[in-house]
């Protein structure tokens, strides 16, 4: 828990610091070539088939539940049968998730993007309203669904570099949530977006944590 509420303010800069705010760059320059390019607009009208729609809005269930579960369960778990790494984990996916819901609060803050469910036939993709607090901090640019899931997936994956199928499960679970929000309630480039900057706030969490336990772990190319 003290490692968990001291390294909070730490892994936030860490964030953007050094390398790590190009790949803010880049999810900003990737979205302004979605939108300028209308790929956004094609991909909202070529996802509007409602079969395909109906596989996909568990996702956004699933996407804010499971954030909220999974801490909970492995620190239980971890003080139950008093295992101390599956705690670290538990304590890690919590941060991550902390800092992600955070960090696309903030930029939803300033971009006030148009939301899909809005669109009644006109190309709503384009329009942001920068600014402060003119779209609230739950619609709009990066998909905090997506940034959370991704910040969760890169945490395990860092976290438990011997259990290779953790990793996967979660980044297919990020993945299905991400494509989800994608064709229900979200832009295809809030996805994108929501998608590098979760990982990048992954892997500074997992790092941090990481560094005070013995847990081997591979080299983030996120950095």
């Amino acid at each position: 828990m003290k490692q968990f509420l001291v390294t909070v303010p730490r892994n936030l800069i860490g964030c953007f610091q050094g390398r790590r705010i190009v790949w803010h760059v880049i999810a900003i320059l990737l979205t302004f070539i979605l939108v300028t390019s209308g790929f956004d607009w094609r991909w909202f009208l070529a996802t509007r088939n409602p079969a395909l729609r109906s596989w996909m809005w568990p996702a956004v269930g699933l996407g804010a539940l499971l954030p909220l579960v999974l801490p909970l369960y492995l620190l239980t778990a971890g003080f139950i049968i008093e295992n101390a790494r599956i705690k670290l984990t538990g304590w890690a996916i919590g941060q991550a998730e902390l800092i992600g819901a955070f960090v696309s609060a903030a930029y939803k803050a300033f971009t006030g993007r148009a939301h899909p469910a809005r669109v009644v036939g006109d190309d709503l993709s384009h329009v942001f309203h920068f600014g402060f607090l003119r779209g609230g901090v739950f619609w709009g640019w990066p998909s905090s669904h997506t940034t959370i899931a991704f910040a969760m997936a890169v945490t395990v994956f860092t976290l438990c570099p011997k259990q290779r199928w953790l990793g996967l499960v979660a980044f297919l679970y990020a993945s299905y949530v991400g494509l989800g929000v994608s064709m229900t309630i979200h832009w295809f480039s809030d996805f994108v977006a929501g998608a590098i900057i979760g990982s990048v706030i992954g892997a500074v969490v997992a790092k941090g944590f990481g560094e005070t336990s013995n847990i081997e772990r591979p080299t983030s190319n996120i950095q």
